[in-house]
């Protein structure tokens, strides 16, 4: 599917209904590098509001993108019943600017709009999407395995849990996704700005390590991040063999894959 798209309203400019939404559908979450939180941009006044919602659009039009923008803190957070020495026990929880956040959740409501009315995601891939959960791919499941036992046929059922899955994504492999739908000019570029050059610090108390690059790989805690994987992910059941009935969950963490033949 190849959709011109550069003319829609998904490239226009930035309302200030969208930026009050953004902000209203935030978690209180801890701030990144810039130390902004949620709670200071929801008491901007107005004018405050207007300034800001101006800088978005600067930063959408002119296609430039904030340098620290790019920076995400690292705090390990040990998991439960796991020992303290060994660092494959601790989750990170990357802290970005709340800035930056709510500028790609205004993204991320046009371009999930535009990719469900155009019906670029595949009805079979569940999670981070309005009316479907994971009931959808266990009802489906449960459908398939009555109709064998009706015909007295076999059901094979693989499933495939992605191991860091968002650490592990292909940049180039979403852009191009993205480009192949059609979008253009804004969008793309945005995205493109949002996924390069990334760098994380890790934080333990009040002690940083070096810079790191994050060469490949989307946000974390990103909503936009989340959207981009679902949309590449989705593309690999247009690969499947037509005997091969496959669906996908994607969750904050991981990615499930379940064919059935």
């Amino acid at each position: 599917m190849s959709l011109v798209i550069a003319s829609w309203p998904v490239n226009l400019e930035f309302k200030v209904c969208e930026l009050i939404t953004a902000l209203s559908k935030a978690h209180d979450t801890s701030p990144g590098p810039d130390g902004i939180t949620y709670i200071m941009l929801r008491h901007l006044n107005t004018a405050s509001l207007s300034n800001l919602l101006l800088l978005f659009n600067r930063i959408w039009t002119e296609q430039e993108y904030p340098s620290q923008w790019h920076e995400a803190i690292v705090i390990p957070i040990l998991k439960p019943g796991k020992g303290s020495s060994n660092p494959l026990n601790y989750r990170p929880i990357a802290l970005t600017s709340c800035l930056c956040k709510t500028l790609e959740r205004m993204v991320n409501a046009r371009l999930v709009f535009e990719l469900e009315k155009q019906g670029c995601i595949s009805p079979l891939q569940s999670g981070f999407r309005r009316g479907r959960s994971t009931f959808d791919n266990l009802v489906l499941l449960e459908t398939q395995i009555r109709n064998v036992f009706v015909k007295r046929n076999h059901l094979v059922s693989v499933f495939f849990d992605i191991e860091k899955a968002y650490d592990r994504a292909w940049r180039y492999g979403i852009l191009s996704t993205v480009f192949n739908f059609g979008f253009r000019e804004n969008l793309p570029i945005f995205l493109k700005n949002f996924l390069s050059y990334r760098t994380f610090r890790v934080r333990v108390g009040n002690f940083y390590s070096n810079h790191f690059i994050q060469a490949e790989g989307v946000p974390q805690g990103s909503v936009l991040s989340v959207t981009l994987f679902i949309l590449h992910l989705s593309q690999i059941l247009n690969h499947l063999p037509s005997s091969v009935h496959g669906s996908l969950f994607v969750d904050v963490s991981r990615v499930k894959v379940v064919t059935c033949t």
